[in-house]
């Protein structure tokens, strides 16, 4: 059930998500990110896994964060594109260092074994 925004009333899965990353900072004492770039069928299109445009995601998200506290980063993802992987984790090693922490639910693939391996 999709609520319409602006009524004060939220998405009831956003809802969920939200409270769960929640536990988990409360728990950690770190900052939490849940990346999720995709379904695992085939046909995926270009902007369902890891491109570009993540990058800017990335910034959007990290912008106002306390990066002394490092970053646990959910990864749920069947790979993507290798530069825009490259230029994310360049991007979270200048932002947190080695103080970033890959949490794999299920299944992080090809670029996203990258990811969590750097």
């Amino acid at each position: 059930m999709q609520i319409e925004a602006g009524k004060g009333v939220q998405n009831p899965l956003d809802v969920i998500r939200r409270k769960y990353l929640l536990e988990i900072h409360n728990k950690t004492d770190r900052n939490v990110i849940a990346y999720y770039s995709g379904r695992l069928k085939r046909g995926i299109a270009i902007d369902v896994i890891v491109n570009d445009k993540d990058k800017n995601a990335f910034m959007v998200n990290i912008h106002k964060l306390d990066r002394t506290k490092g970053l646990d980063l959910i990864l749920h993802t069947p790979g993507g594109d290798l530069a825009a992987t490259e230029s994310i984790v360049d991007y979270l090693n200048q932002m947190f260092g080695n103080y970033v922490r890959a949490i794999i639910p299920q299944i992080s693939m090809s670029a996203g074994t990258m990811m969590a391996l750097f």
